[in-house]
């Protein structure tokens, strides 16, 4: 679930991650992960070229994108739920929610206990996909709102990959 700074900032990190985002316009970015001992895990980073608006960012369950993003597959969800938002007790782990452009450069900075970079839920080798559209966080009633929160296309996506811990 969605937690705060403060609790992230409680405990020293053990892991880190980064993901290169790319696609076939120009959105593209670098996304971090770093995860706490206490199994939070810190997003950050930088979406270019986004239209103004939300656009859904998830966790997806592979880490490739052979056929586009596309064969990222579907969002990662070990605990087998519905869509939901970061806030939410139901919800795929990798339900992140909605990340906001005012055009330009969109800046990222999240802390979920559900992405965890170490053991058997780990999201290394996974990928990051940005959506065209806002995630209706599985509320608004569409057909897909349980399973993708009806995002839309996905404009970029990246695999999570280990890095070294700085």
């Amino acid at each position: 679930m969605a937690v705060d700074k403060a609790k992230f900032e409680t405990s020293p990190p053990v892991a880190r991650a980064v993901c290169i985002l790319a696609s076939s316009d120009d959105v593209k970015g670098t996304i971090e992960f770093i995860q706490n001992e206490q199994g939070i895990t810190k997003v950050t980073g930088k979406v270019t070229s986004l239209a103004p608006g939300d656009h859904g960012f998830h966790i997806h369950q592979f880490g490739d994108y052979t056929s586009g993003c596309v064969s990222a597959g579907s969002h990662f969800n070990p605990a087998g739920k519905n869509h939901g938002g970061p806030k939410d007790g139901e919800r795929h782990a990798g339900d992140l929610g909605n990340i906001t452009s005012t055009g330009g450069d969109t800046e990222i900075e999240l802390y979920d206990d559900q992405i965890p970079l170490t053991g058997p839920n780990s999201i290394i080798g996974r990928s990051v996909v940005v959506h065209a559209d806002p995630d209706d966080l599985g509320k608004d009633g569409h057909p897909d709102s349980l399973t993708t929160g009806h995002a839309g296309a996905r404009l970029a996506c990246g695999v999570i990959g280990s890095t070294k811990l700085q």
